[in-house]
């Protein structure tokens, strides 16, 4: 068993140097030492552990099952270091700096307050948010990613924080002008805007509810965004019905900006997830990112549902 009193932490440091560049030689350029250095150290970890972490190709390197296990585990821990380095050579108070992602739309419209308090509660946390616009998981590495997916199982401690539920929504004057028509008339009529899903039809999430209203429907028309913010600021406007989720957008739709003309509210089978390593269960400030997110979320998605059920009442 590998225990910490004899790490390698040279070899450590010269595999992630081209795990994370997947180069011999950028690696080797990073860390000021020769490319046969860099290998002779590469070689011995991977003889330690009894596995090859890269594979070597003609022009470049790629990660194995293990290597890309490893790598993200091996940067983070070199990062952290390196930062508290940093801050005591600085004379700072140690602050921990927690790398999040989250959805643009979701971090629009419901995150900005969460966040905003959890500051206010843990000034010694700083946060680094980045917005992409991905389904599941972005590409770079981070202590936590809240995403918007269906329901995945991997390696990761995954909580549900909002279950997503959308009905039709357009601007009141839509509403008006198209008063008195069924929902597969008033759909057929009108332009349907998208909200863009990665590796999916542009379609997809109107095609997904036309199923389940059991219309016929020409699904493939209209216009599609990369946000939901874009798409319903764009009905806003006056054209287009977009589906939206009723508990994230119900200040809208209770203010009058958006309208729901149509009883008809469908789970579209995604959500938006909080991830994280499971390692990471033992990181104090991590876990408290995560209760405070899973509480938040919950209290919101409560105010959201009887907000609905009040505006049914009224």
């Amino acid at each position: 068993m590998i225990n910490r009193r004899w790490l390698p932490l040279n070899a450590l440091r010269a595999y992630e140097a081209v795990g994370r560049n997947l180069s011999f030689t950028v690696g080797a350029r990073a860390l000021h030492v020769s490319q046969s250095a860099l290998s002779r150290h590469v070689i011995s970890l991977e003889e330690l552990l009894g596995t090859p972490l890269l594979e070597r190709r003609t022009h470049g390197v790629t990660l194995t099952e293990a290597g890309a296990a490893l790598l993200p585990a091996v940067t983070k821990a070199f990062d952290r270091i390196e930062q508290t380095l940093n801050q005591i050579q600085q004379g700072r108070r140690s602050a921990r700096v927690l790398r999040v992602h989250m959805p643009p739309s979701l971090l629009q419209h419901l995150a900005l307050p969460i966040l905003r308090d959890f500051r206010r509660e843990f000034p010694d946390v700083r946060i680094d948010i980045s917005s992409t616009n991905v389904t599941g998981l972005p590409a770079h590495d981070l202590d936590v990613a809240v995403v918007y997916d269906r329901p995945t199982v991997d390696d990761r401690v995954t909580d549900l924080l909002w279950s997503v539920r959308v009905t039709p929504v357009c601007s009141p004057e839509l509403a008006e002008r198209e008063a008195g028509k069924s929902l597969e008339d008033f759909l057929a009529s009108n332009e349907l805007l998208h909200v863009k899903l990665d590796n999916q039809p542009r379609d997809v999430l109107w095609a997904t509810f036309a199923r389940q209203c059991a219309f016929t429907l020409d699904t493939d028309r209209g216009l599609a965004f990369d946000t939901a913010i874009s798409a319903i600021q764009y009905a806003m406007s006056g054209d287009g019905i977009v589906l939206a989720d009723v508990d994230m957008f119900a200040a809208d739709i209770a203010a009058g900006r958006l309208v729901a003309p149509y009883d008809a509210v469908f789970e579209e089978g995604y959500g938006y997830y909080l991830k994280f390593h499971a390692e990471d269960l033992a990181d104090p400030v991590i876990v408290l990112f995560r209760n405070w997110m899973i509480g938040r979320f919950s209290s919101q998605s409560a105010a959201g549902a009887l907000g609905g059920l009040m505006a049914k009442d009224d």
